[in-house]
């Protein structure tokens, strides 16, 4: 399932406009609900999602989350740091490594919505249970995240080529609380140069592949790892750390 539906003018919700009852009530709920503009929002781009198969798909993430812990285990540079580094550098980048590796293995990513319940037990029953945001994907983030991966795909790059790209992800020295920064910049630069000698290995005439690359990593970021835990992750693993898993498995294993 993708997002459908014409834009709204500005960015407006939706909700604002149209059915005249939909927006009454979205109107008394934004008031009386406080800073959250989304909770009740029934734009088709805010709605709930879940994953169409689960069970394959969730078992296709956990190989590439095995396969991301083992890429890690085989750089000596990256087990060379302090290991407060290497926990810092995985928090702040396991969710770009992640979707690189669902691109490299093309892991496709079909989702449905969720049953909305009533606008009415909705009101009713919020207050008793409230549902964590994290813990609802939205069709416009999963469409965001399926427009990232194919952005990857259309670059074709080779196994040697995600490689290095992982490795200039990883080794992050914008990092905040890094105690090693410059070591950790020499690595990201060495990084780049061997993938920029691969890319005019296999791609002598194409000149700007190198900056279509960097172009298209730079939409990684706009995928929240908690979107990668809630609907990769949460059918397994509940509302497990996905930074301390991966510690966890890089270091027990």
């Amino acid at each position: 399932m993708s997002l459908g539906g014409p834009a709204t003018r500005s960015g407006a919700c939706e909700c604002q406009g149209g059915d005249s009852q939909h927006a009454i009530l979205y109107s008394l709920l934004s008031r009386s609900r406080g800073p959250s503009p989304h909770a009740h929002c029934l734009c088709t781009r805010h709605r709930s999602v879940r994953l169409q198969a689960p069970q394959h798909t969730c078992l296709a993430a956990a190989g590439v989350l095995a396969k991301t812990v083992a890429f890690l285990q085989n750089l000596p540079s990256f087990s060379l740091l302090p290991p407060g580094d290497q926990r810092l550098l995985l928090a702040n980048c396991w969710g770009p490594l992640f979707l690189l590796g669902l691109a490299q293995d093309a892991v496709t990513v079909e989702v449905t919505e969720m049953p909305a319940p009533s606008m009415l037990k909705k009101i009713l029953l919020e207050e008793r249970s409230p549902e964590p945001q994290s813990l609802q994907p939205t069709l416009a983030g999963v469409h965001r995240l399926q427009c990232c991966l194919h952005a990857f795909w259309s670059l074709d790059l080779s196994p040697a080529e995600y490689a290095y790209l992982k490795g200039a992800i990883l080794f992050n020295p914008d990092t905040p609380g890094l105690q090693t920064a410059s070591y950790v910049e020499s690595l990201h630069r060495e990084a780049e140069q061997v993938l920029q000698e691969a890319l005019a290995l296999h791609h002598p005439v194409d000149q700007g592949c190198f900056a279509r690359i960097l172009l298209v990593v730079s939409t990684l970021k706009s995928i929240p790892p908690a979107l990668l835990s809630s609907l990769f992750f949460h059918p397994m693993f509940g509302d497990a750390d996905i930074t301390s898993l991966i510690v966890d498995m890089l270091f027990l294993t």
